[in-house]
């Protein structure tokens, strides 16, 4: 009788590059390498040449125990892209081995980067290891959200165990403008603290960095309301705007933040937001 082989469960390892340029008023990607399940589609211009939108695409559809995601993104001066994703980013249980994301931007002089997914979704028994490390040159921008959903809300399904470690860096001309650290375990006390997550399943965090944000804006992001049932708030930082988000809707968070992308994108890059009609689909 034939010994019984024990079955491995296949983990990714995928890396993403991708380059941009601002050449003639169009600013195209002229760099792109991957290896393994990460690509993007066609780049997109819906409202000009010179703002490159580009779709982000991981086809497992999530993110399993061992799986290792890397991704790069360089946008050499005056360069203008802006990143989605076509859906939530889930975080699939673990039986043993860590999973991780690791999202590193360098963003050139007067370049802008636009950094706009859809949620991250991390289910019971996850353990998850997600940054993002972002380089800024002079007089560049960053703009960028990350929404946070602690177990599957719509089955009901509450954050007992796991682990969620999660980094957010940003430096301009190398130095450090802004870094938060967060680890969020599975039934600890943490989930319901006031300090922490306050009974609430979905928190979201909004900046902009290197952009000049003045009193009049943060007045006005001030007044906008995310809708009942939730806690947000607004801050301004040396040279980093801040909102924050806590409630029980990943849609309710990206609307609210879609309302101070709305407000601040005319100051930090001359141009009116509109909405993207992936967020829709």
């Amino acid at each position: 009788m034939k010994p019984v082989e024990a079955v491995v469960p296949r983990t990714w390892d995928a890396e993403l590059d991708l380059g941009y340029v601002f050449q003639a008023g169009r600013t195209t990607l002229a760099r792109r390498s991957s290896r393994g399940p990460l690509a993007v589609q066609k780049m997109l211009y819906p409202e000009t040449q010179a703002v490159c939108h580009t779709i982000l695409l991981h086809p497992p559809g999530g993110i399993a125990g061992g799986d290792n995601l890397a991704i790069r993104v360089e946008l050499e001066p005056h360069s203008h892209a802006v990143f989605a994703t076509p859906g939530a980013t889930k975080w699939y249980r673990s039986a043993g081995p860590a999973s991780r994301q690791r999202i590193e931007i360098s963003v050139a002089d007067k370049g802008v980067c636009e950094w706009l997914p859809q949620e991250n979704i991390f289910f019971e028994s996850v353990l998850a290891d997600n940054a993002i490390d972002v380089k800024l040159g002079t007089d560049a921008v960053f703009c960028g959200w990350d929404v946070m959903c602690l177990g599957r809300t719509a089955s009901g399904e509450r954050f007992a165990r796991g682990r969620v470690r999660q980094r957010i860096a940003v430096s301009a001309d190398r130095r450090p403008l802004f870094e938060e650290l967060s680890l969020v375990e599975g039934g600890s006390a943490i989930l319901d603290a006031a300090a922490g997550m306050a009974g609430y399943p979905v928190c979201g965090s909004f900046l902009v960095a290197g952009a000049p944000i003045d009193a009049g804006l943060l007045t006005g992001c001030r007044e906008v309301a995310a809708g009942d049932g939730c806690l947000h708030a607004v801050t301004l930082l040396p040279g980093v705007f801040v909102g924050r988000y806590l409630g029980r809707s990943a849609e309710q968070a990206r609307d609210y933040f879609s309302r101070l992308w709305e407000i601040l994108r005319p100051a930090y890059a001359n141009r009116q937001a509109r909405r993207l009609r992936i967020w829709a689909t």
